[in-house]
C-alpha cells in the first residue's frame, strides 16, 4: 500500500524547496512508494518571499495545499510571540487544534516536518507519527541549525550529523529514528580550522557569522546530507523495513530500532554532491 505523507514546512530558505523536490521527483520516479497527500505550511502567501516560492512549487505540483499563519492566529489573540526556551502558551495549543481540524480532510500515514519552525504541543504529536528532521547526530547539539554549527565549533566536534526523530513537544528530544555522520576534519576542513585557531567564539560570530567559511563548510555538508537521509529514511518506511506502533520505530520483526544509522547509503548518496 502506497504510503500517505503530510509534509509541514514554514520554508524559510531554499534547503525546504530541495527537500520537497527530492521527494516528488522520487515518488514520480517510482523510486519511492508513497504520495503526499497534503503540504501544510504554517504561512499565508504574502507573508515571506521565500515561503511564497515555496507555495508557487507546491501549486506548481499540484499537491493538496493548507495554509494556516500562526503568526496571524497569534496577533489576533494579542499574544507575543513565543521565546526561545519557553514554555508552549494556551494559544498554540488552540492553534494546532485548529490544525488538525483543516487536515481532517487529507489523512495520511506519516508527516515530514521538513524546514517547519514551530515546536508541536502534545495533541498532534500524540496524534500523528510526525518526522523531524535535525541537522545532528543522536546525542548531538540541539536547536536550529545554526545553533548547531556554533555549538560544532564551539566544542572542536570531529563529526557532526543529520537524523530524523519522533517529534514531541519537547525541543528535539523524540526517539531517533534514522540517523547519518560524517566528519567536518580532514581535506577541505583542516585549513578552515586552522584558520579560526585562537579565535574568540563571540568575536568570530560578530566579525564573519554564518559567512565564516568553516560554518558554510559545515553548513553545506550537512544539507547535502539532509535530502538523502529524508528520501532513504522515507523509502524504509514505504518498503516496511522500518514501521512506528505506539512511537516505537519497529524493524520487520517488530523489534524496537533506537535510531537505524544510515551513513553507508547516504555517504554513497552524497560523494558527487560534495565532490
Amino acid at each position: 500500500m502506497t504510503l500517505r505523507l503530510g509534509w509541514f514546512a514554514t520554508a524559510r530558505g531554499q534547503t525546504s524547496r530541495k527537500l520537497l523536490s527530492a521527494a516528488q521527483d522520487a515518488i514520480v520516479a517510482g523510486s519511492l512508494d508513497a504520495e503526499i497527500a497534503v503540504v501544510f505550511c504554517n504561512r499565508k502567501p504574502g507573508e515571506d518571499p521565500n515561503t511564497d516560492s515555496f507555495l508557487e512549487q507546491v501549486r506548481a505540483y499540484g499537491l493538496p495545499l493548507v495554509c494556516l499563519s500562526s503568526r496571524d492566529f497569534r496577533r489576533a489573540r494579542g499574544k507575543e510571540p513565543v521565546r526561545k526556551g519557553d514554555p508552549l502558551p494556551k494559544w498554540r495549543a488552540d492553534y494546532d487544534r485548529e490544525l488538525i481540524r483543516l487536515l481532517e480532510p487529507h489523512p495520511f500515514d506519516l508527516g515530514v516536518l521538513a524546514g517547519y519552525m514551530l515546536i508541536f504541543s502534545s495533541e498532534p504529536s500524540n496524534r500523528w507519527d510526525l518526522l523531524n528532521l535535525h541537522p545532528a547526530a543522536p546525542g548531538g547539539p540541539k536547536g536550529m541549525w545554526q545553533d548547531v554549527i556554533w555549538e560544532l565549533i564551539a566544542t572542536r566536534a570531529e563529526r557532526a550529523g543529520v537524523m530524523l526523530h519522533l517529534a514531541t513537544p519537547e525541543l528535539d528530544e523524540g526517539p531517533p529514528v534514522t540517523y547519518c555522520t560524517y566528519p567536518i576534519r580532514g581535506d577541505g576542513f583542516d585549513r578552515l580550522w586552522q584558520a579560526i585557531e585562537g579565535t574568540d567564539l563571540e568575536r568570530l560570530k560578530e566579525s564573519a557569522g554564518e559567512s565564516n567559511e568553516l560554518f558554510a563548510e559545515i553548513r553545506r555538508h550537512g544539507v547535502a546530507h539532509e535530502i538523502p537521509l529524508v528520501i532513504e529514511t522515507l523509502r524504509a518506511f514505504a518498503d516496511r523495513r522500518l514501521r512506528i506502533s505506539d512511537k516505537q520505530v519497529l524493524n520487520p520483526k517488530g523489534r524496537s530500532v533506537p535510531g537505524h544509522d544510515l551513513t553507508d547509503q547516504i555517504e554513497r548518496a552524497v560523494a558527487s554532491a560534495l565532490a
